[in-house]
């Protein structure tokens, strides 16, 4: 299930024009207005005066020149680079595909596909990485894992995560609707890669399977009232600030100051505390690193509901994996998300443990604690750094609110 690359494959000419498929690659305006839009056909051909349909956007045109190394041609079959020049110019851009106006390819943005796991981390449900498919790159989770496959006889087992080598069928979500077909129909609309968002190293590659119904049938329902008009009535703008730190960094003491001043100066507020949201929202989930993942993304789109409405939210959770500190901030619009890194060293937050869980965690009682057996990925350049062990609460809440006043 290798995923392909930008034209790396070549398939068998197509006796049919009927099912022409070209992802596009490249969009290049021309001094006298004219647009190019060059790639590879990835199936069927295409001549002057066929009909074409832009996807995922649906604008229908047609071709007015076939163009090979520059040069008009009369024909152009699958796996030949060309350029087209269309009747009209259309907002295209590189990963928009241009095919057969009334055979067109699927879109959707969820899922059903056949992955093989290469990552040397296990891979977690509800992380976010990078998929290439064709000539598009997105942000793609894996929401569920339906089954992996026995290696020795393909029979479905259960799992919550997969390891290097494993194979599976799960269930992925993209961040946009993506212009597909399933494998079993072309290879280079249908399999894909998924890298890691920081590194960029390949962890698996996989092959799409169908869309499921839910992509469909569900629509996002415009309204009258938005973010700004909502603000503007608080006279405020809106903001998610995201405090992370260990356990007992002083994240919930610097956050609780932080809402009573702004709430002082008249500002709408809401505090999201990690504790508290587990007793209800997120009770159902554990420690494990899947259920941390989880955990992050409900607060994240909860937060982001906040702040839609106008308000001014204050999260205060461990958020212990760089991935998914990115996967909120990605949530919100530039400017709205506001990284608080409470630092405290460890051995501080062990003596500020009133509750023992450090204790607790260091004999083997409790699992999975952040610090101890369980990782804590530290913030590379988060919009406010706060030393508490350093700082008093008062001085802390100080420098964030300088940081607010920055535009």
């Amino acid at each position: 299930m290798a995923g392909l690359q930008d034209g790396n494959v070549n398939e068998s000419p197509a006796p049919s024009r009927s099912g022409f498929r070209l992802p596009i690659a490249s969009v290049i305006s021309l001094p006298d207005g004219s647009v190019r839009y060059g790639g590879r056909v990835a199936a069927g051909s295409v001549r002057a005066g066929d009909a074409m349909r832009l996807l995922p956007s649906g604008v229908q045109t047609r071709v007015a020149t076939v163009l090979l190394e520059g040069n008009p041609v009369e024909e152009a079959w699958a796996g030949t680079g060309i350029e087209l020049v269309l009747a009209d110019v259309v907002a295209a851009q590189r990963g928009d595909v241009l095919a057969t106006a009334d055979a067109p390819p699927e879109v959707a943005d969820q899922f059903e596909v056949s992955l093989l796991w290469l990552g040397a981390n296990p891979m977690t449900p509800g992380r976010q990485y990078l998929m290439k498919l064709a000539c598009h790159e997105v942000t793609a989770t894996i929401t569920a894992i339906k089954h992996r496959e026995d290696p020795a006889t393909g029979a479905p087992l259960a799992a919550r995560t997969l390891k290097s080598g494993d194979t599976a069928t799960v269930k992925l979500a993209t961040n946009i609707p993506m212009v597909f077909e399933p494998a079993s129909v072309s290879r280079i609309l249908g399999e894909f890669t998924l890298a890691d968002r920081v590194t960029g190293d390949t962890v698996g590659t996989g092959s799409i399977d169908f869309a499921l119904r839910r992509a469909s049938n569900i629509h996002w329902q415009a309204l009258e009232l938005d973010k700004a008009r909502r603000a503007q009535l608080k006279g405020q703008r809106p903001r998610c600030i995201w405090f992370t730190g260990l356990s007992g960094s002083g994240k919930s003491t610097i956050a609780n100051l932080l809402e009573k001043r702004l709430y002082a100066e008249g500002k709408h507020t809401y505090l999201l505390d990690g504790d508290n949201v587990r007793h209800g929202l997120n009770r159902d989930l554990g420690f494990t690193e899947a259920d941390r993942v989880e955990n992050i993304r409900r607060v994240g789109e909860v937060a982001r509901l906040m702040v839609d409405a106008g308000l001014i939210v204050l999260v205060s959770f461990i958020s212990p994996f760089r991935s998914e500190r990115r996967m909120a901030r990605d949530l919100f619009a530039e400017g709205e998300f506001v990284e608080v890194y409470v630092d405290t060293p460890i051995e501080e937050c062990e003596r500020r443990d009133v509750k023992g869980l450090y204790a607790k965690a260091r004999k083997g009682e409790l699992k999975n604690f952040t610090g101890i057996d369980s990782p804590y990925e530290a913030p590379e350049s988060p919009q406010v750094h706060i030393r508490a062990a350093i700082d008093a609460p008062d001085l802390c809440v100080e420098n964030i609110l300088r940081a607010l006043d920055q535009p």
